[in-house]
């Protein structure tokens, strides 16, 4: 019983350390890829689309068929002699049968590229669907690193709010403060407290945001790591629009899958000119047959299966004459098919385009903003020591010392989005670019 309670404890230690256990930003992503039902739905289809493939190769290989029947007649029926008399016959029949195609007007071998070409999309979609769960994750991280950053800074300014209280509440008891400063400055610190409670609030609700994108049961001690800002390298020259545009072009899968899709439509053409082609098929049987008649002695059952036994070959040509213009407009619609999906393959490469230019903007954008908030912070933290030191020799009334506080906090929050939003907008590059995702 001690061994059962001891191996129980030691579980749930366990467990709760991996719980609480801090995951990189390439850990969401390979968990989320391996767990996520829309890219598992995606692996479905690309399993299905390998089945319809193998069923069209299975096309060319013969088929083989067998049957028994036993039929009953009342009445005028079919003898054993091959004549005609009014009584009661009963017949049972034993056949084999087989058939190969050998010319089906190239239906076969374009069937198998159509298939082939669809399983090699489905295959680009299903990476195009792991690349925006990738996207999503990193997103969700950052807005995760985001928020630890801005309770950091709460948490600051409560630390902040209280050693100032501390020190009016020393000076109001010998006398060099009043009621007003202390009220004055622990409403500060109780409003620093609020802050503090919603970017706490706002950091759950990120954390909750990821692991439900992870697909996993609760967000209870989940946590991610949280990268180096500080001593990250310095920044990348950032490539032309054009010049992403054009590494892009290659790597991206909902090109590729576009492109492929474009080349199914036109085979699916070729497939629809099959029907003004003949079609030639080889068939080969043998069966045989035992009747009964009423009235009259049959041979033994074995004696009529040896002599009704039979064989045969045969060839079968089909020419199409007259189809009611099936054939016709089924080119006709293959045809508008490759002209959507021409148009489709134009847009997926604009919205391409479009997505790269905005990221382009918005990475220098936010390169511009995180030097301007270095600088911002850097004047606001000046500005601030000078601001306490008066405070703190009376130089400095305590709304003087609060607002010049909360710009220095602010401009901490502007710094921290700053570089998490130029760390997120410059791996974004390199990810059209065909790089991994990861800061």
């Amino acid at each position: 019983m001690k061994k059962l309670a001891l191996s129980f404890v030691i579980y749930h230690l366990s467990f709760s350390g991996a719980a609480a256990q801090s995951w990189t930003l390439p850990q969401c992503i390979s968990y989320a890829l391996e767990h996520n039902i829309s890219v598992k739905q995606v692996e479905n289809q690309v399993r299905q689309q390998e089945v319809q493939l193998s069923t069209s190769k299975n096309q060319r290989l013969p088929d083989l068929s067998a049957s028994a029947g036993q039929n009953f007649s009342f009445g005028r029926g079919l003898t054993a002699q091959n004549t005609y008399t009014n009584t009661n016959t009963s017949s049972t029949s034993f056949s084999v049968g087989t058939s190969v195609p050998i010319f089906t007007g190239f239906r076969i071998p374009n069937t198998i590229k159509l298939n082939q070409l669809n399983l090699q999309a489905m295959t680009a979609e299903l990476e195009k669907a792991r690349n925006d769960i990738r996207m999503q994750v990193a997103q969700a991280y950052v807005q995760i690193l985001y928020n630890m950053e801005i309770s950091d800074v709460a948490h600051r300014q409560i630390a902040i709010d209280s050693a100032q209280v501390f020190r009016l509440q020393a000076l109001l008891d010998v006398g060099r403060a009043s009621e007003a400063e202390l009220s004055q400055q622990k409403a500060s610190m109780a409003q620093s407290q609020l802050t503090a409670t919603q970017a706490d609030n706002n950091l759950q609700l990120a954390l909750l945001a990821l692991s439900q994108l992870l697909e996993l049961e609760s967000p209870e001690g989940f946590s991610v790591v949280r990268p180096d800002t500080q001593s990250h390298p310095e920044p990348l020259a950032i490539p032309a629009p054009e010049t992403i545009f054009a590494e892009a072009l290659a790597t991206k899968p909902e090109v590729r899958s576009q492109s492929l899709r474009l080349q199914a439509a036109e085979t699916s053409i070729s497939l629809a000119r099959a029907g003004y082609m003949p079609t030639l098929s080889f068939s080969a049987g043998m069966g045989s047959n035992y009747y009964t008649t009423s009235g009259f002695t049959a041979d033994p059952f074995g004696t009529q299966l040896k002599n009704n036994f039979s064989q045969y070959l045969g060839l079968n040509l089909s020419i199409p004459i007259f189809d009611r213009f099936s054939t016709r407009n089924s080119i006709r619609s293959a045809k508008m098919d490759r002209e959507n999906q021409l148009l489709q393959l134009d847009n997926t490469k604009k919205n391409l385009y479009k997505e790269i230019q905005q990221a382009y903007y918005n990475t220098v954008a936010a390169q511009q903003k995180l030097k301007s908030s270095e600088q911002a912070q850097q004047s606001a933290a000046d500005a601030f020591r000078v601001v306490t030191a008066k405070y703190e020799q009376g130089r400095a009334t305590s709304t003087e010392f609060n607002e010049s506080k909360n710009n220095y906090l602010r401009t901490e929050s502007d710094l921290t989005q700053a570089r998490y939003e130029y760390l997120y907008q410059q791996a974004l590059i390199q990810f059209y670019r065909g790089k991994d995702l990861v800061f």
